[in-house]
């Protein structure tokens, strides 16, 4: 694996570039847990699947560059042999101004690069197959996202503004104060978050809410002590630790205890 920091006038929008190789001999599956950001993988070599357990529609098969939109439950990933490639995790309406669509239109969906309009991402893809390194293929990256983002309209401020104010809060924050805050209606907000983000704002909350205590409890587990669930669960905003364990059996899969021990 190889982190990639992106450069200056993309940091703002891109977090980091995770650059990976793996070899798996037999099947490997892995669990992904839901959250409030798009992921897009550009990779090449061994291609996998991608299966949401609620319906087969909303996954896809033998591919080795998607992008995966906002999802509101657990999915797995599938892969045998050699694969390579590159992951990006997106704030959704940075995810909206590159890929120049709305992600209703992903909602709790993968797709293959493949298939999106224009299909720069696919191109994209070939050259950085093609690049000779890792540093290179990272800034080919910056220039070709700092032109896709130069030349993109702008989302609505407004709307910019209400995902700040909402994960600036940690998913804690009240939808209900935010529609006030923008002189909005709760259903108004509702429709033009859902339209642009995939997901209502209520869902959006508890989805970084959980990736809040995710996060928390997989330091916490990583130190090498036992974890405070009922700590986790009230620094990061749940009712109780009966709440957050719900949480991570909808939106991970597991408990948390089953998470970090791997199974």
């Amino acid at each position: 694996m190889v982190l990639g920091v992106p450069g200056a006038s993309l940091r703002p929008f891109v977090d980091r570039y995770v650059g990976y190789r793996e070899r798996a001999d037999v099947p490997l599956v892995r669990r992904e847990s839901a959250g409030v950001f798009v992921v897009l993988i550009l990779g090449w070599g061994a291609p996998l699947d991608v299966t949401d357990p609620r319906s087969a529609q909303r996954g896809v098969t033998a591919v080795d560059s998607f992008v995966a939109g906002t999802f509101d439950s657990w999915c797995t990933t599938r892969t045998v042999g050699v694969g390579e490639g590159i992951e990006l995790l997106l704030a959704p309406l940075t995810a909206r101004r590159l890929l120049g669509l709305p992600l209703s239109e992903l909602t709790n969906r993968a797709v293959d690069v493949g298939q999106l309009p224009g299909r720069w991402l696919d191109r994209l893809r070939g050259r950085l197959a093609e690049a000779p390194g890792w540093s290179d293929r990272f800034d080919l990256l910056d220039r070709v996202l700092a032109a896709r983002l130069a030349a993109a309209p702008p989302v609505d401020p407004r709307l910019d503004w209400a995902w700040r104010w909402l994960a600036a809060s940690g998913g804690r924050g009240s939808v209900g104060v935010l529609a006030d805050e923008l002189g909005w209606s709760r259903r108004h907000l509702a429709s033009r978050f859902r339209q642009e983000v995939g997901l209502p704002p209520k869902m959006a909350a508890r989805l970084l809410r959980f990736q809040q205590a995710h996060a928390a409890s997989t330091q916490a587990g990583g130190v090498g002590r036992g974890v405070d669930w009922a700590a986790v669960a009230a620094s990061c905003g749940y009712y109780d630790q009966s709440h957050l364990i719900r949480d991570f059996h909808e939106f991970a899969g597991a408990t948390p205890a089953a998470l970090l021990s791997g199974r």
